[in-house]
């Protein structure tokens, strides 16, 4: 998920710069929506952990 990150953060980066900005903004909120997935599946893996106990 990551790698998909990047992938539209870059293209919002190209985009801009070269005047595309709906293109830019589009990427930039989908970048935006996968981080935010991110976050959220990485607080529930932490608190599972913590909850089972398991390491």
């Amino acid at each position: 998920m990551l790698h998909w990150i990047v992938i539209f953060i870059g293209i919002a980066l190209i985009a801009g710069l070269l005047g595309f900005r709906g293109i830019a903004a589009t990427s930039l909120g989908i970048a935006e929506v996968l981080i935010f997935i991110l976050v959220i599946l990485i607080v529930v893996g932490v608190v599972a952990v913590l909850a089972t106990g398991v390491v």
